[in-house]
């Protein structure tokens, strides 16, 4: 946290002790140091509070995206089931067309197309 050597720290320790004094040191060290881990234990809580707010946000933005990503995928698949619907419609309509025509054509008598029979040595056996 702070760059502090061992000579700086024992300079701070002799002026505190001659400014504290012998007697009252021991018990201002013990509440400087009890002060000092109560200002670590803030400062961690602080920092878990913030990886925590960012990795929150992190998913947020995974979640907006997964859900942009399916909203996307269901337009794709509704525009690929519309285009195969108006397919198979247009297919049933040519189908519907060409079976009225051929119904059309067998309600009006025409002449009879010749028959063809097969030669005698590639017609069916019968059982």
């Amino acid at each position: 946290m702070f760059d502090i050597g061992f000579s700086e720290l024992l300079v701070i320790g002799l002026v505190a002790l001659i400014v504290i004094g012998p007697q009252k040191l021991p018990r201002v060290a013990r509440t400087a140091g009890h002060l000092l881990g109560r200002l670590q234990r803030y400062v961690a809580d602080v920092k878990a509070d913030i990886n925590r707010e960012i990795e929150l946000e992190e998913l947020r933005k995974m979640r907006d995206s997964m859900q942009q990503a399916a909203s996307e995928m269901h337009k794709a698949a509704s525009d690929v089931q519309s285009a195969v619907d108006s397919e198979l419609t247009k297919t049933a309509d040519d189908l519907n067309r060409a079976v009225a025509g051929a119904s059309a054509e067998s309600a009006t008598p025409a002449a009879e197309p010749p028959k063809v029979e097969a030669p005698k040595s590639e017609q069916p056996k019968q059982a």
